[in-house]
């Protein structure tokens, strides 16, 4: 975790990422209590504002295999525990996949796990993350995921990551003012505002509606810098935690990603205001000829 911190440092980050373990592994880290301890002194005294826990991408919260559930529980309740003890701003999880059941046993598998696994920690919210819409995967839709949240408990620990990437392949038009408005609008409709907690942002290898999960560097993808740049700057995301998660082409994700995407965000919020001045002089203009 501190060699993490040190690199969100180096990469001028205000918000980092980690794993509590191997991604791609069950068998937990078990971290000394020193290193917790120094990376929160560091927390405390640095520019890194934010610490987001991804869980392994192996747990599967929708499975009634007596095995795959008992892992995933474990290392859920491993992460949620972690982010307890380093005030992590969340720690964000792929809701289940279906592996054909039926789509209402899958929801009560998931919110039982959510439940178990809550109850287990104290304080660190559990952020679902939308899916790209694959066939048989949890959190295709903010519907879903409000049911998700539902069958949770409704815990006020409970909310969302929303991913760039997985919304455009999801068949939302992100890409565009009107577009994003629309489907942040459905979202915190369907979830509620305070539970939009944190973002990954990444382009996408695929285009709108494929329903694939294939992120591409950040512009070189079918968000490009113009898409990209309306999405960063949208006013309700500006507060979040942001995660880049596609390394560049230096084969991971340093300070010319995070420039690049904050170069992004404020050309974003140049043109909205420029939009805005434009709008106004319009309507200023008409009401001067209305008195006319």
């Amino acid at each position: 975790m501190v060699k993490a911190h040190g690199r969100g440092v180096e990469s001028e980050s205000e918000a980092i990422q980690i794993f509590n373990q191997s991604p791609r592994m069950w068998r937990p880290v078990v971290h000394k209590p020193d290193d917790v301890a120094e990376f929160n002194r560091l927390m405390a005294d640095g520019p890194v504002k934010a610490v987001v826990i991804h869980a392994v991408y192996l747990i599967n919260c929708a499975s009634n295999e007596e095995e795959i559930r008992t892992k995933s529980l474990t290392s859920l309740i491993h992460a949620l525990q972690l982010g307890d003890a380093i005030n992590a701003a969340g720690v964000v999880i792929h809701p289940g996949t279906l592996k054909g059941k039926p789509l209402e046993e899958g929801l009560e598998l998931a919110g039982e796990a959510f439940r178990i696994a809550l109850s287990a920690s104290e304080r660190c919210p559990l952020l679902l993350e939308n899916t790209a819409g694959a066939k048989g995967t949890l959190g295709r839709s903010f519907t879903e995921l409000a049911e998700l949240i539902e069958r949770g408990g409704g815990n006020g620990r409970l909310g969302v990551c929303l991913d760039s990437c997985h919304l455009l392949a999801s068949g939302f038009e992100v890409r565009t003012r009107a577009g994003l408005a629309q489907a942040l609008d459905e979202c915190l409709a369907a979830v509620g505002r305070e539970r939009l907690q944190c973002l990954h942002v990444n382009d996408s290898k695929v285009p709108l509606g494929s329903n694939s999960d294939r992120h591409a560097p950040l512009t070189e993808g079918a968000f490009g810098a113009k898409g990209l740049s309306v999405f960063l700057s949208e006013p309700r995301f500006q507060d979040l935690p942001v995660c880049l998660e596609t390394p560049g082409p230096s084969g991971r994700i340093g300070i010319d990603e995070v420039r690049l995407a904050r170069t992004l965000r404020d050309k974003g919020m140049r043109a909205a205001k420029r939009g805005q001045s434009t709008k106004a002089a319009r309507g200023g203009r008409a009401s001067r000829r209305s008195r006319g």
